[in-house]
């Protein structure tokens, strides 16, 4: 084996892209982003509240439920297909393709599952395209965050590296209040009948504006000049990087999975799974769990560029573990919080834990692509953290459901948020500190 556990490949200095371009990449980057994961969030949301039924008829609730939620799962499954396809495309075209085909992938599934018949015009067929809009949005999900990232974190000057790769972080959380804001309008006026008859539909169709103008934003960025330095200086990447990465870096790979797996649950199980559990097994209203989730997302996308420059200040592990521990300790109080049914106590309670579960999401940006070589940057982080929302957060809804079908109780949800969390914490521990290394070649 080549890899080493304790020290990061050793690369050298990477030159700083003018402050124009930067700043034009960093936005397409976080443009990219929040349409990625408002197409994902409102496939979501969607799930919780009435694609079960839509297409999936069944005497159960429950049934319906975790049919939605296992088309919510398939597309988390699809997404290792994406790592392998547009990490060898990010890896040996450049990062700008690999992004841009991503994004036209994503908007074709959500607007597409935005047109589709339902169970009771169409039959099983309904069922079967809307499984495979999901495959198709997968695949493209697993292409996104790293091409993000990288085109961010390879763009930055020297010394903020961790603030510029975190930008692109704050697209999941801008996405999920973009979608809430188009959603609670239309449950406003079309109210809970019309939204399950049709009104559903609308979210989905108004991606489209969203996908034009990201696409028109990220044709016009640059190119990554590590990317374009690597070329010149070593040739292209392996034929197969995910092959390489695996037979050099497993290792490493298999704790950058560990690391991030943690805050996938928390996010997914805070601005999806609850705003289904709240409703139908504690009564809470609809509009006070998608507030209360909101204002949770808006609070974490604060906090996101403040932790990450507080990353290039004192390093990623030490803001990654603060959040690790924190949500650890705060997980069974916040999800607890949803016994009290009291809007207010609930809001303060997602809005700690979203802020704490931000002191991992923004650093892990620039944490993971630093554990691995620029050959292999795109395939590596991409694999790490596709893999760790995979099984974090893809999964996250199916397992509380089950656990909730056992245990009538919030309480298991913080459990099981806590207990992934503390993975989180031993990962990151066994790995070393990145910070100061370098980022080029």
């Amino acid at each position: 084996m080549s890899e080493s556990v304790t020290s990061p490949p050793k690369l050298p200095g990477t030159r700083p892209s003018d402050t124009r371009t930067v700043s034009r990449v960093a936005v397409a980057s976080l443009i990219g982003t929040t349409v990625e994961y408002y197409d994902f969030a409102v496939y979501g949301t969607a799930a919780a509240l009435v694609l079960g039924p839509a297409f999936f008829p069944s005497g159960s609730t429950t049934v319906q439920t975790l049919a939605a939620f296992l088309t919510f799962a398939a597309a988390f499954l699809a997404r290792p297909v994406g790592v392998v396809l547009f990490g060898t495309i990010g890896d040996r075209l450049g990062r700008k393709r690999a992004l841009v085909i991503s994004l036209l992938l994503m908007g074709v599934a959500t607007v597409g599952v935005g047109l589709l018949p339902t169970y009771e015009t169409a039959g099983v067929l309904a069922p079967a395209l809307l499984v495979s809009l999901r495959l198709l949005q997968g695949v493209s999900m697993g292409g996104e965050w790293g091409g993000a990232v990288l085109l961010a974190a390879e763009h930055a000057p020297p010394g903020r590296r961790a603030m510029f790769a975190s930008i692109p972080q704050v697209g999941p959380l801008l996405g999920f209040l973009l979608s809430s804001a188009v959603i609670l309008p239309t449950l406003s006026i079309a109210g809970r009948d019309g939204f399950a008859a049709g009104a559903w539909r609308v979210p989905f169709l108004l991606s489209a504006l969203l996908i034009v103008i990201g696409l028109w934003v990220r044709t016009r960025v640059t190119e990554s000049p590590v990317f374009a330095e690597r070329g010149r200086a070593t040739g292209a990447a392996p034929r197969f990087p995910l092959g390489t990465l695996l037979k050099e870096y497993p290792g490493r790979l298999l704790l950058g999975i560990g690391a991030a797996v943690g805050g996938s649950s928390v996010y997914y199980l805070t601005v999806v799974y609850s705003l289904s559990y709240g409703p139908k097994a504690l009564g809470i209203s609809q509009s006070t769990m998608l507030a209360a989730a909101s204002v949770g997302a808006a609070a974490a996308a604060g906090a996101t560029i403040p932790a990450a420059r507080l990353a290039d200040r004192v390093g990623r592990r030490p803001v990654i573990l603060t959040g690790a521990i924190g949500c650890v300790l705060w997980a069974l109080p916040m999800f607890g919080a949803l016994n009290t049914r009291n809007g207010l106590v609930i809001t303060a309670a997602f809005t700690v834990g979203l802020v704490l579960f931000t002191l991992m999401f923004a650093p892990i940006a620039a944490f993971l692509p630093e554990l691995f070589p620029a050959r292999l940057r795109y395939t590596g982080a991409s694999a790490a953290f596709i893999l760790a929302n995979t099984l974090g957060g893809g999964f996250a809804p199916l397992v509380a459901t089950w656990l909730n079908s056992h245990w009538a109780s919030p309480l298991a949800l913080g459990a099981y948020a806590g207990g992934l969390c503390l993975v989180s914490l031993a990962c990151v521990l066994a790995l070393p500190e990145t910070r100061d290394e370098k980022f080029d070649l």
